[in-house]
């Protein structure tokens, strides 16, 4: 029989998101905060630019509206644009009061400085040096430590979230709390609650490049799926343009504010190329700056390209970016004397399950926060900075919504995680092979460039991999990765149905067989939750 956990609320993440949920829910209810690796372990920690708030009398709640509508390219909800827009500042000063110090002009100015990244028509990226992520998580962090009413649990993992209709044959779904397991002590337990939050972030690592953390695996947007959640817009993964191309930088991210602070990309002969591709040259959206990256790279048959900002004083950049410049450093690269070597990998999850404004999913009890939620914000591309923005505010405003739910008493007869006819593994093999084909063929034929015959056979060895993945899931003891390459496998599958339904090209969606942009098929590629087993 595993061990039972009794929770007012279950909150699957902890990262920017889930953390800022707990401490505004603390005060009213016994939270728990589950994280799969170290608590502060995630993509919030890594996140350098900053935060998009109107703080400049020269900008405007309006101009923040049209670069993030732009930016979309016609899928943003505009009410959940304006939503969002509107409640930047009040989630800034919260951050502010929590403790988090955000970087100013100078050291005696009473204004905050505000950079400007692509996408964005005004300097409007609030941040704390180049590690705005770093400040943020680790603030938020303490504060949960220090809360009497919030238990947190690092290296626990979710397996399947436990609802009314798949484990007591309701007609009703209902989210009723979620299977678990302890990764130290390799044991399955229950975590019973009213209310069950997914903020696992978003699913990088089901590329072979990515930006992202290694817990990025996309465990919330699967579990949501498996559980019967609709899942939007999954085939507009964003590739940040610039990650340190190094054997040993394992995809170091370097921060868009360089090329905010005029930055500009180079070929190895010292030409930029960015001027061809658009207006804006490197301040474009980040789907133009990647496909142009990944085109001349292609052409050229060139393994990256540079990044330089040495035209600025050596003060400067290790002032605005000591991060970035000692991690350069660590590689050989000395940023303020010679141009940084970038490559494109995958960064960010546009889609996700589908909420409402106020993180509500499909199913009762059940939100979604943060990376893991389709809100309507990002439409088919996430503008700069607007990530941990999206974070605070609906977190916030899910917090708002729980808080006025009537009180529920859960159901007695639900049942303990069954491991009664599965033996453990003699080895791992087969689950670190299957991990890197899946990546590999992902990256080859689902990446920045597509075309329907690369989707197919994409979805040709996938189904291949998912009969291996679920013989040996229903015949084995449970393990991390083996949870995380099932989830992989099932976010893998929706990014790829969700591909070949767009018959366009549209934002982060790029298709050789379709290269331009059709207005019939403005609307959101959705798949149903699979039909629980």
């Amino acid at each position: 029989m595993t061990t039972t956990h009794h929770f007012d609320l279950l909150i699957i993440g902890s990262g920017t998101a889930g953390l800022t949920l707990a401490l505004k829910m603390a005060d009213q209810a016994h939270v728990a905060v589950l994280s799969k690796s170290q608590l502060e372990e995630g993509a919030s920690l890594y996140a350098q630019g900053g935060i998009s708030v109107v703080l400049d009398k020269g900008d405007s709640l309006q101009s923040h509206i049209d670069d993030t509508l732009r930016t979309g390219d016609g899928l943003c909800d505009e009410d959940v644009v304006r939503f969002t827009v509107e409640h930047a500042r009040e989630s800034i000063e919260w951050l502010i009061e929590q403790g988090v110090t955000f970087t100013r002009d100078d050291m005696t100015s009473e204004t905050y400085h505000l950079t400007q990244e692509g996408g964005h028509s005004h300097r409007r990226v609030i941040h704390s040096a180049d590690a705005t992520g770093r400040a943020v998580e680790t603030t938020l962090l303490d504060k949960a430590k220090a809360h009497p009413n919030i238990s947190l649990f690092p290296f626990h993992i979710g397996i399947d979230l436990i609802t009314s209709r798949k484990h007591l044959a309701t007609d009703e779904n209902s989210c009723l709390g979620c299977y678990v397991l302890d990764i130290k002590k390799d044991q399955p337990k229950t975590f019973l609650a009213p209310v069950t939050v997914l903020a696992t972030g978003g699913a990088g690592k089901v590329y072979l490049y990515t930006s992202n953390p290694d817990v990025s695996t996309g465990d919330g947007i699967a579990m949501g799926w498996r559980a019967g959640c609709r899942i939007a817009n999954m085939e507009f993964i964003q590739f940040h343009p610039t990650c340190l191309f190094h054997p040993k930088a394992k995809s170091f991210l370097i921060s868009e504010a360089l090329r905010g602070e005029g930055a500009t990309l180079k070929l190895a002969d010292g030409t930029r190329f960015m001027p061809a591709f658009h207006p804006q040259a490197e301040l474009a959206p980040r789907d133009i700056v990647a496909r142009a990256i990944d085109h001349e790279m292609k052409r050229l048959g060139q393994d990256c390209v540079y990044l330089d900002i040495s035209h600025q004083a050596k003060t400067f950049i290790t002032t605005h970016f000591p991060t970035i410049y000692k991690r350069c450093l660590q590689f050989g690269v000395d940023m303020a004397k010679e141009p940084i070597p970038v490559v494109p990998a995958a960064h960010y999850t546009c889609g996700g399950i589908m909420t409402d404004m106020r993180g509500r999913t499909d199913i009762d009890g059940l939100y979604a926060i943060g990376e893991t939620a389709h809100t309507g914000l990002h439409g088919a591309n996430r503008m700069a900075s607007n990530s941990l923005l999206e974070c605070l505010v609906f977190a916030n405003a899910a917090a708002h919504d729980i808080i006025k739910r009537p009180k529920t008493t859960l159901p007695r007869n639900i049942p303990h995680w069954d491991e009664s006819r599965v033996y453990p593994a003699k080895e791992a093999v087969a689950i670190s092979h299957n991990w890197d084909e899946l990546r590999r063929f992902m990256w080859d034929y689902v990446g920045i460039v597509r075309s329907t015959q690369r989707l197919n056979r994409a979805r040709q060895r996938l189904f291949l991999l998912q009969q291996e993945i679920d013989e040996f899931y229903s015949q084995h003891h449970i393990s991390n990765d083996l949870l995380e390459l099932r989830n992989l496998a099932d976010v893998a599958e929706l990014i790829i149905e969700s591909a070949l339904q767009r018959k366009e090209s549209r934002g982060l969606h790029y298709t050789l067989d379709y290269p331009e942009t059709s207005d019939k098929t403005a609307s959101n590629s959705i798949i149903a939750g699979k039909k629980p087993t």
